[in-house]
């Protein structure tokens, strides 16, 4: 059995079997034997095809674009972020009681009595 080698149909060829497949006049296998392209494929078009029709007409629906973000600005938030908590973390890590003394403590949650 001879492989054939991988193809790249163009987007004017997908639309055109994608359209012939939407009109319904024929069945998958027969327009899947006039182009030369397996069922599944022209099942796949014709679901990518109608699945974007609606963004021909418009971006009703449709979420708008991503704004542009700005990479400095936020490293530099970060940045600015990091050194406003630094101190915070570092009274916090001097006020916690040691793990040795936790065990030490009676009433502690976790001593091993």
């Amino acid at each position: 059995m001879n492989r054939r080698s991988r193809r790249n149909h163009t987007p004017a060829f997908k639309a055109k079997v994608a359209l012939a497949a939407v009109k319904g006049d024929r069945t998958i296998a027969q327009l899947a034997e006039q182009f030369d392209v397996h069922p599944n494929q022209i099942t796949a078009w014709k679901a990518q095809l109608e699945g974007g029709a609606s963004g021909v007409f418009g971006s009703g629906s449709i979420s708008p674009a991503a704004p542009a973000i700005d990479v400095k600005s936020l490293h530099a938030k970060i940045g600015e972020l990091t050194l406003e908590n630094a101190p915070k973390k570092r009274q916090h890590l001097l006020l916690a009681p040691r793990v040795e003394e936790q065990n030490r403590m009676p009433w502690h949650a976790d001593a091993n009595c």
